[in-house]
């Protein structure tokens, strides 16, 4: 059964949505922003290429593409959207003039398919019908992902995505770092100040980790207990190791008080490790990371260690 929004709650997300135009004809991105901007936030594009990087930097709602244009076509343009990770559940709509080339679209991943020349109402309301889709299935993954305490992801998410974002990795011929970090001395927080302390302590430790998070691409997951992994796509051993850093100084920033701690105040400890071409599957990467991690605790936490 499918969740729906209160009417009022789905006419400010419907708002707040973000659409992407890309046509390589100024007079079809003027016509089309001015159809859908009365209703949603619209963003527009002349070049296939440059829209696969935006879509990766800055993640629309949905895509509106026109299949001739010069430069990668909209049918490349697609398939790149839907071989990215970050980018292959992105709704993707074609608006063109080429009624002949409908299978095509529907191969290359697409929603949907219109053709021109526009009918506003219609575009609207199949625009509209494929973003409350895709608003219901995220409101869904929040209620399957999301860890109740701290409103990051869960374990869940994390297992379920993180093949995914390995074998793009391994494709595509680049890096990815993990970092599975722990709060220092949690038990003995729990002990002294209790549970209902602890929790929000748990909470705030991992809302600041998200906060510290700058690209679209990456994320936090409560890994177990007071554990947290980070996963960042598209990033070297030294890329890891400066949002490692940011991640713990805005951990012991926070100044909450730990009577147990020589640090006299809550603190976190990290294990880095970046993915290696000999590696067979996520376990190994994550055994790095672990031992790492404990590394870290050995050298007298509130460090990081890759």
């Amino acid at each position: 059964m499918p969740l729906n929004y209160a009417d009022s709650d789905l006419k400010l997300s419907l708002k707040a949505s973000k659409i992407l135009i890309v046509d390589d004809q100024l007079f079809s991105l003027i016509v089309l922003k001015k159809i859908l901007s009365k209703h949603f936030i619209v963003n527009t594009n002349n070049s296939g290429e440059e829209a696969v990087e935006i879509c990766k930097s800055n993640t629309p709602d949905i895509v509106l593409l026109d299949i001739s244009m010069n430069g990668i076509c909209g049918i490349e343009t697609c398939l790149k959207l839907k071989t990215t990770t970050q980018t292959q559940d992105i709704p993707v709509i074609f608006v063109t003039s080429f009624g002949n080339q409908e299978e095509d679209c529907w191969e290359a991943g697409a929603v949907d398919f219109i053709q021109k020349p526009i009918n506003p109402e219609t575009l609207y309301r199949r625009v509209r019908a494929h973003l409350t889709i895709k608003l219901q299935h995220d409101l869904l993954s929040q209620k399957v992902f999301l860890d109740d305490l701290t409103k990051v992801f869960n374990r869940r998410y994390f297992d379920t995505h993180i093949n995914k974002i390995q074998l793009s990795a391994l494709r595509e011929n680049t890096q990815y770092a993990l970092l599975l970090m722990d709060i220092d001395y949690f038990k003995q927080y729990n002990d002294i100040y209790g549970h209902v302390e602890g929790d929000v302590v748990l909470h705030l430790v991992a809302q600041t980790i998200a906060n510290s998070l700058q690209r679209p691409s990456d994320f936090v997951a409560r890994y177990g207990g007071e554990e947290f992994v980070v996963v960042l796509p598209h990033t070297n051993e030294e890329g890891a190791r400066c949002v490692a850093e940011k991640i713990k100084n805005n951990i012991s920033g926070l100044g909450v008080l730990h009577k147990y701690s020589e640090f006299e105040f809550v603190t976190i400890s990290i294990g880095g490790a970046t993915l290696l071409q000999s590696d067979e599957g996520n376990i190994d990467i994550l055994q790095r990371a672990d031992k790492k991690m404990y590394a870290a605790k050995a050298q007298g936490r509130n460090t990081v260690c890759f």
